[in-house]
């Protein structure tokens, strides 16, 4: 499973020789094995790297499983680097060589699959689960104070009956569901916490969410992306599936909302940028907070061999440094790279028209 050490190794890989990036979609409900490594040999026709070529498929013959659904696959064989991970969801399938591990895949895929926090709730205890790349990470489970149920109607309401028992037993449960919620509460956040969770869905009677909902720490219910019926027998298969449905609409509301805040923000000229080469200079001078990318977006442009510095323009010398220019396959490739090498983050927008309109990139920028 890809963590977030091996994205850092990928993101700081350089090499003078050619890197070849490899995704391939191996999802059996579209295909078999050797229909896949058919696939693979067409799309390597034209890289001209027949060490790495053949190097990624020994790996595909002997090694890898083919459970997952994709595989995403890095090789420079004159340095001897090759890495390789199977991925539990589906990814479109495509070939890159380069300088280094072309990662704007990864970014899409951490962008809609990492992270997933989920708990199931109920008066009695919890169950949570971690989620990363559809793939189960960790489950754990919390069982509070047994509660008791009282028929409506008890003992007070009956001549002669003893005035208050019910309501004491009432109150005595309300006390005992509160303590297990609380509890419950203290170990979610353990566990998110642990996990490095950064979207969480709750699961249960709306009245159980409301009342775990409620007693979340703040910093933690502003991570909820959505809530779903469920029972706490349920199997982390339905749990896994329910969480990448509900997953996936939070995305794209969430994307929706960061492609207008950018198209606002940079119409007034404040905090944010669209274009490409805007924001590669926005880029350039370390202002990109959040980088904001049509998925499958790609630019051929130049690189400064001095500061770095990227363009799409055919400059004789670099503005920021008087340095020559080189060219390169694709600056927006370039710009993912960057933005994760220096901690931003990177949303790759899989439908937003808006954005497609306005150059297709954009960035929120920090000041």
């Amino acid at each position: 499973m890809l963590s977030e050490s091996d994205l850092r190794e990928l993101l700081e890989f350089s090499a003078s020789e050619p890197v070849l990036s490899v995704y391939l979609n191996t999802d059996p409900a579209e295909g078999n094995a050797d229909a896949y490594k058919l696939r693979l040999r067409s799309m390597l026709k034209e890289v001209n790297l027949p060490d790495d070529q053949q190097a990624i498929e020994r790996y595909l013959s002997r090694e890898f499983d083919w459970s997952g659904k994709s595989v995403a696959i890095f090789s420079c064989a004159p340095r001897g680097f090759f890495r390789a991970y199977s991925i539990a969801v589906p990814v479109r399938s495509r070939v890159r060589k380069g300088e280094r591990p072309a990662v704007k895949g990864l970014a899409d895929l951490l962008d809609a699959y990492g992270g997933y926090g989920v708990v199931l709730v109920d008066k009695q205890g919890a169950r949570v689960f971690s989620f990363h790349l559809g793939e189960l990470r960790e489950q754990e489970g919390v069982v509070g104070e047994q509660v008791r149920h009282t028929k409506r109607g008890g003992a007070s309401t009956l001549p002669g009956g003893r005035s208050g028992t019910a309501g004491k037993t009432g109150r005595a449960t309300e006390e005992t569901v509160d303590r297990n919620m609380k509890e419950a509460v203290d170990f979610a956040v353990h566990f998110f916490e642990e996990n490095h969770v950064r979207r969480i869905l709750i699961g249960g009677t709306d009245e159980n969410i409301s009342h775990f909902r409620g007693l979340l720490p703040k910093a933690w219910q502003s991570l909820v992306v959505g809530t779903f019926p469920m029972s706490m027998t349920a199997s982390h298969t339905e749990v896994l599936q329910k969480a990448l449905e509900l997953g996936r609409q939070a995305e794209q509301q969430r994307e929706t909302r960061l492609i207008k805040s950018v198209i606002t923000a940079a119409a007034k000229g404040n905090d944010g940028v669209v274009q490409l080469n805007n924001t590669l200079r926005a880029l350039h001078d370390g202002r990109v907070q959040t980088l904001l990318i049509m998925e499958g977006y790609r630019e051929p442009g130049y690189r400064c061999t001095g500061c770095g510095f990227l363009t799409t323009e055919k400059l004789k010398a670099c503005s920021y440094c008087g340095k020559p220019f080189e060219e390169i396959p694709d600056a927006v490739e370039m710009a993912v790279q960057d933005v994760m090498r220096k901690g931003g983050e990177v949303e790759v927008i899989h439908s937003g028209p808006e954005l497609e309109k306005a150059g297709k990139i954009g960035a929120i920028l920090r000041y």
